[in-house]
């Protein structure tokens, strides 16, 4: 059985989220924990809660030993960007994107 959740709408780039992602795909949970706490990226904060909610559900709401969960999936979305400006010279502007993330994580027992 697998257990999955998403968070939406991080303020963090998809691109930068799908580095630390790649650290934690297919390894077991307290792996995971571990690999999440001591990497220094920005993403790692985010993704070490959802991760630690995916498996507190599988644990409560479906009776999985949390010793035998494992990362099963992993992946991040694009959300929506917000759009902003920044004046520059002579009256005209650049346009900032300030990118957004949907993060998917889900994990599985080990048969």
């Amino acid at each position: 059985m697998e257990t999955k959740s998403t968070q939406k709408h991080i303020r963090i780039s998809p691109r930068k989220v799908k580095i630390v992602l790649d650290l934690i795909r297919g390894k077991d949970v307290g792996a995971a924990v571990g690999i999440l706490k001591n990497t220094r990226k920005a993403a790692s904060p985010e993704v070490l809660k959802l991760l630690n909610k995916v498996a507190a559900d599988a644990e409560n709401n479906f009776q999985m030993n949390r010793d035998t969960l494992y990362v099963s999936e992993c992946y991040v979305c694009p959300g929506m960007t917000l759009k902003r400006i920044m004046p520059r010279g002579k009256g005209s502007a650049d346009r900032i994107l300030k990118r957004t993330s949907h993060i998917t994580i889900a994990v599985a027992e080990k048969e």
